[in-house]
């Protein structure tokens, strides 16, 4: 890093500060005027002596020496340029951040019972697992320092991914996440207990759990709202998620005679019970009824949520205002030096 830092004058007990831009913008009116004296000076100097006929002298060449003799102004004019420069305290320095984060721990309850073949989201192309999936795979790649894990869920509960700040690998265990893993039902108040136990011993400051289902809990040895309250005890904070349309939705059957069939089931989803666990822990409930709602959520989520990154920064200055002292007062003497002996005049 470069700048230019100014100088200070002490006047009558107060310190004035000059800043580089005044001191550059001196520089330009000291050079504007030595040119000017320079061309001048040129036009109008008169000889030391006087000849009546110079015709002879305008015919010969100009020798080389004499040609050379234009770089004793040019040295002037860069000297006061360098001195200037070392006025203005022209400095280099190294920039050094120190970045501390506070990163979240976030646990992903996905719920993979059978109703989530639902194909209400995109009709006879993918189902609501699928479309979940993808959104969380899509929430998952926005997070930078945050350990995150997954919960799987059914009529039983397990931990599909620990914790991990390892994004690759949890995306592999999400992908390996299918229907028929646990047998059917929907245990939502086992899965926020496994998520729970996952983040009791975590020294995060934030602790969220994300829950996605399209059911109601009817499954499990503990209920959804006691384990809302010891989340809400352990500084655990819920967002719950209901994914469904509205009315009856295709579910595909696997009929031994005529193949893959469609047939209506109405949706259930416990919106009331979703929003109370959800407000006991200071979250709150969303209802995705459409793929892209369920991607706005996941966004506002993502929002919510944010890493606090804490950037400090140092910078280590060296100043350099000896050096465009020193190569100035080399050209002013080299220039004197030359105009003495190689380029001086004889009268």
């Amino acid at each position: 890093m470069f700048r230019f830092a100014g100088f200070h004058i002490t006047l009558f007990e107060h310190e004035l500060s000059v800043p580089a831009l005044a001191i550059f913008g001196i520089c330009l009116v000291v050079i504007a005027v030595m040119i000017y004296f320079l061309l001048r000076n040129r036009q109008t100097q008169s000889a030391t002596i006087k000849y009546s006929d110079l015709q002879i002298v305008r015919r010969s060449a100009r020798t080389g020496r004499q040609k050379l003799r234009i770089i004793l102004p040019a040295f002037r004019i860069l000297a006061v340029i360098l001195l200037v420069i070392a006025f203005a305290r022209p400095q280099a320095g190294t920039e050094n951040r120190e970045v501390s984060t506070e990163g979240i721990d976030i646990m992903l309850a996905l719920d993979v019972s059978g109703s989530m073949k639902a194909e209400d989201y995109r009709p006879q192309t993918y189902n609501r697992l699928h479309v979940a999936k993808e959104e969380i795979k899509k929430f998952v790649q926005k997070r930078t320092s945050d350990r995150i894990g997954l919960v799987v869920f059914s009529q039983s509960s397990f931990t599909q991914c620990p914790l991990t700040l390892d994004y690759g690998v949890l995306l592999s265990f999400l992908e390996q996440v299918k229907f028929g893993m646990i047998q059917d039902g929907t245990a939502i108040g086992m899965a926020l207990a496994n998520s729970i136990n996952r983040l009791r011993e975590s020294p995060s400051k934030s602790k969220v759990i994300i829950l996605l289902t399209d059911g109601v809990n009817n499954a499990g040895e503990i209920d959804p709202l006691t384990a809302a309250s010891i989340a809400s005890t352990m500084g655990v904070k819920i967002y719950t998620i209901g994914v469904g349309k509205p009315g009856n939705a295709m579910y595909p059957v696997d009929d031994p005679i005529f193949g893959k069939r469609y047939i209506y089931l109405p949706n259930e989803i416990d919106e009331e019970g979703l929003r109370k666990i959800a407000e006991k822990t200071g979250g709150k409930y969303f209802r995705a009824r459409s793929e892209k709602e369920l991607e706005d959520i996941y966004t506002k989520i993502d929002e919510l949520e944010r890493t606090e990154i804490k950037v400090k920064e140092y910078v280590q200055y060296k100043e350099l205002f000896s050096m465009f002292v020193y190569f100035g007062l080399g050209l002013l003497m080299l220039e004197m030096f030359l105009g003495q002996t190689l380029f001086r005049k004889i009268p």
